[in-house]
């Protein structure tokens, strides 16, 4: 019985000193002391043995599983060790080799021009109005002159949360935000952005960006309108830029107009970006409607007032020859990187 112990050590001891991984430490665990394993059998024998026998043959078996639980020890550590060297020579770095270049982000194209526009509208002596872009209903439609069956309040143009509450579709809520809490003279620019149910093409996406304007004071004409914005288009295109204005309708204005650019792609000739008109529709304009200035507490007899709303994106895409409005938000630094 002796020698059948001694055997069974030494094939332990060989099989722990051929084990490399964790996987095979535990297949030898099992094999020896798990529930059917080769010293677990041995106990079972001791019932064929006389009173005398057992004591010292109990003893033999112990001596052997603390052996083999030693060795299990030793070889868990060796293999622990074997893993952090190996870990660490993977891992070691080399401080005299040249550091990788770091990429140095550039604005995107849209902030670039919205702050030569701010800087535009700074310049003229406006100041920079904000608001939330959850809005409610009161302040996207109702104080802006936009009755209940007005088609701009139908689902297809507006992203409704609740009955009373909206994803505002323009900046034109900063306006009248202004208008509460401020007296005229005011005269402000609320860039920022805006949501509408649009499907997406070259020249539409549901998430734009808008820069409302607002000036209110006395004596304030159509006229004044039309100036300021003329100059804003020159400074932002240069003196060759070609504008003109139409008549058109908003609730919140009165009389109201949009204002056009010539197409920068065909030079007015009639191109796809275009759809074939020569022209591109970049902001609408108008006075302020005297309904708009009594609900703001503002009386329309002493003052008077023009608002206008530019799209960020179709004034970036003049400015840079983009025809594809999608390309602002695909994030594809080949695109992004050609602006600085």
């Amino acid at each position: 019985m002796k020698e059948k112990l001694n055997a069974i050590r030494e094939a332990a001891q060989a099989a722990l000193a051929d084990c490399a991984d964790a996987r095979a430490l535990d297949a030898v665990r099992v094999k020896y002391l798990g529930k059917k394993g080769e010293v677990t059998a041995l106990m079972k024998n001791m019932r064929n043995l006389s009173a005398e026998e057992r004591p010292v043959f109990g003893q033999m078996v112990n001596d052997l599983r603390a052996a083999i639980d030693d060795g299990l020890t030793a070889a868990r550590e060796r293999i622990e060790e074997a893993a952090l060297a190996a870990k660490l020579k993977n891992e070691t770095i080399d401080v005299t080799m040249p550091g990788e270049p770091v990429t140095v982000g550039r604005k995107h194209p849209l902030n670039v021009v919205l702050d030569e526009v701010k800087d535009i509208f700074l310049g003229m002596g406006f100041s920079i109005g904000e608001g939330p872009e959850v809005e409610l209903d009161y302040y996207n439609f109702e104080a802006l002159n936009i009755p209940k069956d007005h088609p701009a309040r139908d689902t297809q143009d507006t992203f409704y949360i609740s009955d009373n509450v909206v994803l505002r579709t323009q900046t034109s809520p900063i306006q009248v935000r202004t208008m509460e809490k401020q007296k005229p003279p005011i005269r402000i620019i609320a860039p920022g952005r805006v949501f509408r149910s649009d499907a997406v093409d070259a020249t539409h996406s549901p998430l734009f960006h808008q820069i409302e304007g607002l000036v209110v004071d006395k004596n304030i004409t159509m006229s004044d309108l039309k100036g300021i914005l003329e100059m804003f288009a020159k400074k932002l295109y240069g003196e060759q830029t070609v504008v003109r204005f139409r008549p058109h309708h908003f609730p919140f204005t009165e009389p109201s107009a949009e204002m056009d650019m010539q197409c920068f792609s065909c030079k007015g000739e009639g191109c796809r970006l275009c759809k074939g008109e020569g022209w591109i529709e970049v902001l609408g304009c108008g006075m302020v409607h005297p309904k708009v200035l009594e609900c703001c507490g503002i009386d329309p007899n002493e003052y008077s007032g023009y608002a206008f709303g530019i799209g960020l994106e179709r004034i970036v895409m003049g400015r840079y020859k983009i025809n594809d409005i999608r390309m602002f938000y695909e994030n594809d630094v080949r695109f992004l990187h050609q602006f600085d």
